[in-house]
């Protein structure tokens, strides 16, 4: 007897390491932390062993369904008032906080403890079946071997900068470390096709096959690295290190018609993407035509909605009673609900709002051939522009998202994890899977996967459909939309009074990658705003 395994993702290459591990005997686990170590290497603004994220592991058959939550937290030196005096503006979508001299940005102040590595090993040591060495090997493989720059890695590598904020280019410029590796001469990024290997990168990963990750935490890489990054100001302190810890959480659970939907914890976006639901849940969307103007309206309406209760509520539940039960309720939501009906619109207040920021995040899907699940979003945030000289990766920029006004949901505070709108989920139907998904894509990752689940629950779409659809947004006062919805819609919001947004990219707010599990087998959607695959395989029994 056959079975089918899926890997999708954000890059070709780290797909293909996925799949690898499978093939290999690997279950969904070793495939999904195989996949993210081949991403930090192939996507390295888009994440990396210095990073954070968050991930779903569903097994039914040792009965487990759990989330391993790695955020970043602040560094122990860190103090709530302590960039108070510097505040500018906050991006319009709510995805950071601009500072004179943008300290929470780009450098070593930016950067919070790293957490991507505890997280990947934590998820391998409960529930994988290879051995550690075997599953990090192909990361090991591209960063030695090379891979090349792709069309999607060098379109965000050339972002404009926008209001306040550093471009990506001047995170490719930070470090000399890092001009070597991603630019050319000129300084201009590397050239699409271009051949890139990274031999620091690769001593690295290879001293953690061997090693585990100790070395990282309390050895000498982490001696290594606190030397440089003290030496040039940061606030990541060997005691971080040693002190980051993984949650193993349950799932935030709730329903959605017919399905039950499961998703991360705060300070995950989880609760976004539930409260959402339960909003939308009073609308016959089905009957509504898709991306219509009140389809727009009433999606928008529930986004902001969401929005303004995530930048009052949700922050990391052991600094902050988040009110969960209160934000997902399905009473409340019928309430939100009829106001919308109503016609009321929500304000999403914000401080000195500028333009958009570029976003980065990556995320992977695996569904293995027993069934198992795994949906992991992983990140850097914005990348701080510094490499370690010789270790090849760079840190995360963690702190640029953190509210510096004290006494709110998302201040800062040592040993604080900031809200992230990442919210890998698995949708049941009958009590069996049906839907792995999640997306990187800043602010607009609970928005570009609540776009994929209505699509396909409401509208039957199936899962590459479903993430190819033209998707909008309203993270701000400003319904926000792809290239893809045509202006005579837009003009029709516009004389109701709404701001609107065009955005000149086709596939944008958020970069979902899914797996749709169905009774003739896994159907694979990668969202063709990315470089991204659906890759599947056939195994033996």
């Amino acid at each position: 007897m056959k079975k089918q395994a899926m890997v999708s993702c954000a890059q070709p290459e780290a797909a293909e390491s996925g799949i690898e591990i499978l093939k290999a005997g690997g279950n969904a686990v070793d495939a999904a932390v195989a996949t993210a170590f081949a991403q930090t290497v192939v996507d390295p603004l888009m994440c990396g062993i210095a990073g954070f994220g968050t991930a779903a592991v569903y097994m039914p058959g040792k009965s487990t369904h759990e989330y391993f939550d790695f955020h970043s937290p602040a560094p122990l030196a860190a103090r709530e008032d302590m960039w108070e005096a510097l505040l500018e503006g906050e991006t319009k979508d709510g995805f950071g906080f601009v500072l004179k001299g943008r300290v929470n940005d780009i450098g070593p102040q930016s950067i919070a403890v790293p957490a991507t590595l505890k997280g990947l090993e934590a998820m391998h040591r409960a529930h994988g079946k290879l051995p550690w060495s075997e599953v990090v090997a192909p990361a090991i493989c591209w960063a030695s071997e090379g891979y090349f720059v792709r069309p999607g890695m060098h379109a965000f590598w050339i972002d404009e900068p926008a209001y306040g904020r550093a471009s990506n280019l001047d995170r490719l410029h930070y470090c000399e470390e890092s001009r070597a590796l991603y630019c050319r001469e000129d300084g201009r990024p590397k050239a699409i096709g271009t051949p890139l290997t990274n031999p620091g990168f690769a001593n690295v990963l290879t001293q953690i096959a061997r090693e585990g990750i100790a070395p990282f935490y309390e050895g000498d890489l982490a001696r290594k690295m606190i030397d440089h990054l003290q030496s040039l100001g940061a606030l990541v302190t060997m005691e971080d290190l040693r002190e980051c810890q993984v949650k193993r959480a349950k799932p935030l659970v709730g329903s959605y018609r017919d399905r039950t939907i499961t998703t991360n914890q705060p300070p995950g976006g989880g609760a976004m993407l539930l409260e959402m639901l339960n909003i939308l849940e009073q609308f016959p969307l089905g009957d509504m035509q898709h991306n219509s103007v009140e389809y727009l309206r009433t999606l928008s309406e529930a986004m902001k909605k969401a929005t303004i209760d995530k930048d009052r509520y949700i922050g990391d539940p052991a600094f902050v009673d988040v009110p969960l039960d209160e934000l997902i309720s399905k009473d409340r939501a019928a309430q939100i609900a009829a106001e919308i009906r109503a016609g009321h619109r929500f304000n999403v207040e914000r401080v000195n709002p500028g333009a958009k920021v570029p976003r980065d995040t990556t995320h992977l899907s695996v569904v293995d051939g027993d069934g198992n699940c795994v949906s992991m979003t992983h990140s850097l945030a914005m990348p701080s522009g510094i490499i370690t000289p010789g270790m090849g990766f760079y840190y995360n920029g963690c702190m640029g998202v953190f509210d510096p006004r004290p006494g709110r949901a998302g201040s800062i505070q040592p040993g604080k994890s900031r809200f992230s709108s990442a919210c890998p989920t698995i949708v049941f139907k009958n009590g069996q899977p049906e839907i792995v998904l999640g997306a990187p894509g800043g602010t607009q990752i609970a928005m570009g996967v609540l776009h994929v689940l209505l699509n396909m629950i409401d509208h039957g779409m199936g899962m590459q459909e479903a993430v190819s659809a033209p998707r909008f947004s309203s993270t701000s006062n400003s319904i926000d939309v792809c290239n893809r919805i045509p202006r005579f819609i837009t003009r029709e919001l516009q004389a109701q009074g709404y701001e609107v947004g065009r955005n000149p990219y086709n596939y944008t707010i958020g970069w979902v990658h899914g797996v749709q599990i169905t009774e003739s087998g896994l159907q694979g959607g990668a969202d063709p705003g990315r470089d991204g695959v659906a890759y599947g395989v056939t195994l033996d029994a």
